[in-house]
């Protein structure tokens, strides 16, 4: 059993008070899991928790109704959102390959919590209507942020980030997609006290507080920026007035060899979100995979949408480069004077071990970051988070939400 416990601020030093506690239990029997979790809960916070994010892997799956009733009646919390996934996150612990069970309770006076619900058949009634989904996601002119986690076979994600952009805009939607199973009905979603098996559940916080999103796409930018001359659909035919396989074969060939063996992890292209800055960097550019390359056309397709008048950079990935990344966009965090009092932690299941030689990578940057903060999450199937003011869907990603007590 590994946990870190609540971290607060007194009223007296002019913030809400905001608490949350970590649990992860590795306990192969769901009743002896679910039994630790919530006494190392109730022995940090007490008789209020308002709100658990609850995450468990395929091996509990089973036992998921049991799970979630004993989370509603022993914690006794307004909300409970949850998601079943390859692996869960929390403490000082990254469950892989294994059972596991994961939790973030928190107590959070002074924030209204409203949990939702999208079945699979629901989408047409609200990716069009916008009023229709503010009232069924409880957004309002106070709301903070919406959390959600989705189905990846009855949630066409894409269409539903499109529609919070334009309905909730400039409120972040972080969260992942159920990575439990590989077929369609093998997942399993948590809203309150019930066990869903398609569609999106979520909740939407408003009032008390303050949630900064960090989202790590484990790149980073080389060569020169390009502006996209010729484009169609996912296809990008010229950059710089050349075509695109040339302009490539030009940056390849001004990088360092170590640079260059990087490229054998796989190419992206890095779209900027901010067409307006004068320089880019890190952060600023939404990543996405080469998906093929047209030699006589001299063309190259991506995994996104492009258009003339884009700019977009190569990047390159691998474990030292996500590793920097990760760290570097942690150290405003360590910097703060104000640490977060808990935080939400959605890694790709590409991470972890797949990706890195130490154990506990993610969750380990984020404790060294912000050692006072309990984290917890799990590993999704593509990790949902906004770059530059938007909400995208990612891979290979660390997405972060953290938790601030409005100041009063």
């Amino acid at each position: 059993m590994a946990e870190n416990g609540h971290n607060g601020f007194p009223l007296s030093e002019g913030w809400t008070n905001l608490r949350f506690h970590s649990a992860v239990s590795e306990r192969d029997e769901a009743p002896a899991a679910v039994s630790e979790a919530i006494g190392a809960t109730l022995a940090a916070l007490g008789d209020r928790v308002d709100v658990v994010f609850l995450f468990f892997t395929a091996d509990h799956r089973d036992d998921a109704e049991a799970i979630v009733e004993r989370v509603w009646l022993e914690l006794d919390p307004q909300a409970v959102v949850g998601v079943c996934g390859e692996g869960v996150i929390g403490g000082d612990a990254e469950v892989e390959r294994k059972p596991g069970l994961a939790l973030l309770a928190a107590s959070m006076p002074g924030v209204r919590l409203h949990t939702f619900h999208f079945r699979g058949d629901d989408w047409h009634d609200v990716l069009e209507d916008d009023d229709a989904l503010r009232e069924r996601a409880g957004i309002g002119p106070e709301t903070r942020a919406t959390v959600a986690f989705g189905d990846p076979f009855t949630t066409p994600i894409n269409q539903v980030l499109t529609a919070f952009d334009r309905a909730a805009k400039g409120i972040p939607l972080v969260g992942g997609m159920a990575s439990a199973a590989r077929q369609p009905g093998g997942n399993v979603l948590v809203r309150n006290d019930t066990v869903l098996i398609d569609g999106m559940v979520g909740v939407s916080l408003s009032g008390e507080l303050e949630v900064e999103t960090v989202v790590s796409q484990g790149c980073r930018p080389v060569g020169r920026p390009f502006v996209v001359t010729r484009a169609h659909d996912n296809v990008i035919d010229q950059l710089g007035g050349k075509p695109a396989l040339e302009a490539l074969r030009e940056t390849v060939n001004t990088l360092p060899e170590a640079e260059r063996q990087r490229l054998s992890n796989g190419l992206f292209v890095g779209r900027a979100i901010n067409e307006y800055r004068e320089a880019w960097g890190r952060g600023d550019f939404l990543v996405r995979n080469v998906m093929g390359v047209d030699q006589e056309a001299g063309s190259l397709a991506v995994t996104d949408y492009v258009r003339v008048g884009q700019t977009v950079q190569f990047h390159v990935r691998d474990a030292a480069t996500a590793d920097e990344d990760l760290a570097l966009l942690l150290e405003g965090q360590v910097k703060s004077d104000r640490p977060p009092a808990g935080g939400l932690l959605f890694s790709c299941n590409g991470r972890g071990q797949r990706m890195f030689e130490e154990k506990c990578h993610d969750v380990g940057a984020a404790r060294k970051a912000m050692p006072k903060t309990p984290v917890a999450g799990f590993f999704a199937a593509g990790e949902l988070g906004p770059v530059g003011g938007r909400n995208f869907i990612h891979g290979h990603t660390a997405s972060f939400a953290l938790f601030r007590p409005k100041k009063v």
